[in-house]
């Protein structure tokens, strides 16, 4: 069932919003390549967050045991924070959800550390691309496909592979809710955008294929083929006046 939010309740996921964007920011600023771990970035975010009134949606949701999914280089999502060492060179994925006065906020963004290689650069770019490709159609009376059939023919169309195992989501009370948004599928196919409608757009978009495996820990998900991955996010209300972004700061 999908659960539509009404103006008062979509300034409560704003505000969840603001402080989930300027903890990222916060915390990618705080990286130091060859010194920081992803388990320091971990602790950094939790203690934002508290220090804002807030908590961590990630943490303890279904077992997972971190506040943040850290996702170096190969990892696609849900990467477990720990001793690994940020390196010069990397693009790092950092994904988190904040909880505030019951309401959750979701958002995702893929740094470069230090120098990256061009063909590193061009995939976040693509990626960030798709998703304002994809938040642009979030308006009231196109599809949950129309998103994903944007997000697919940019990437597509620039070479890449569009994960197909994982997708985007609704959000509110619940970190995930109805409905599914795929990053692929067809124009004007699947459920129609209402006003009310609280929609998390977030591309994963592969240098290679768009295949992908669980590793052992059940969690970490990472490319089949060990090539670099790409991952932006944002809360988005769709409203009369067209797509409104929430996780800003």
């Amino acid at each position: 069932m999908i659960i539509y939010k009404t103006r008062d309740e979509i300034e409560k996921i704003r505000a969840a919003g603001k402080v989930l964007a300027r903890t990222l920011r916060l915390v990618s600023e705080s990286i130091v390549p060859g010194k920081t771990t992803t388990g320091d970035l971990d602790a950094l975010t939790e203690r934002l967050v508290a220090e804002a009134g807030g908590a961590c949606s990630f943490k303890n949701y279904r077992g997972f045991p971190a506040s943040i999914c850290v996702e170096p280089n190969e990892v696609v999502v849900h990467g477990i924070p720990g001793d690994l060492v940020i390196r010069d060179g990397d693009i790092l994925g950092i994904d988190l959800g904040v909880y505030l006065d019951g309401w959750h906020a979701d958002s995702a963004n893929t740094y470069a550390v230090g120098s990256i290689s061009p063909e590193a650069q061009r995939l976040l770019n693509v990626t960030k691309e798709s998703l304002y490709q994809g938040i642009a159609k979030a308006r009231v009376g196109n599809t949950i496909g129309d998103i994903g059939a944007a997000i697919q023919k940019y990437c597509e169309g620039n070479g890449y592979g569009v994960v197909r195992d994982l997708v985007g989501h609704g959000i509110g009370r619940s970190v995930h809710e109805e409905p599914n948004v795929p990053n692929f599928g067809k124009a004007g196919k699947g459920i129609t955008l209402r006003e009310g409608m609280i929609l998390c757009i977030e591309p994963m978009i592969n240098q290679g294929t768009y295949r992908v495996k669980q590793l052992s820990d059940k969690w970490t998900v990472v490319t089949a083929d060990g090539k670099l991955s790409a991952h932006f996010e944002h809360t988005i209300a769709v409203t009369k006046d067209g797509p409104d972004i929430l996780t800003l700061e």
